[in-house]
């Protein structure tokens, strides 16, 4: 006896189309605070969000990137300021 009515989709889909938001999201706000921890986790994101087949491949592409930007900006405040963070 089956109760429930089959799938008419793909489940899950909306859940990886928001982790791609997800992943832009806090890959641009990385920008500007907390780079090192939202940095890794906008790339974590973006990368299960493309894995997984996410409708909004762009924009996880760009949380990827931001991510990545993140990354780099903190390299490049430290690497300037001699020092484990940044300020402005």
């Amino acid at each position: 006896m089956h109760l429930t009515a089959p799938a008419e989709r793909r489940t899950g889909i909306r859940d990886t189309d928001g982790m791609a938001v997800a992943s832009f999201v806090l890959g641009l706000l990385g920008l500007l605070v907390l780079n090192l921890f939202l940095g890794p986790i906008a790339i974590a994101l973006a990368a299960v969000a493309l894995r997984r087949g996410t409708e909004r491949r762009f924009r996880a592409y760009l949380g990827l990137g931001l991510g990545v930007a993140d990354l780099v900006v903190l390299a490049v405040f430290m690497q300037a300021d001699n020092s484990i963070s940044w300020s402005f």
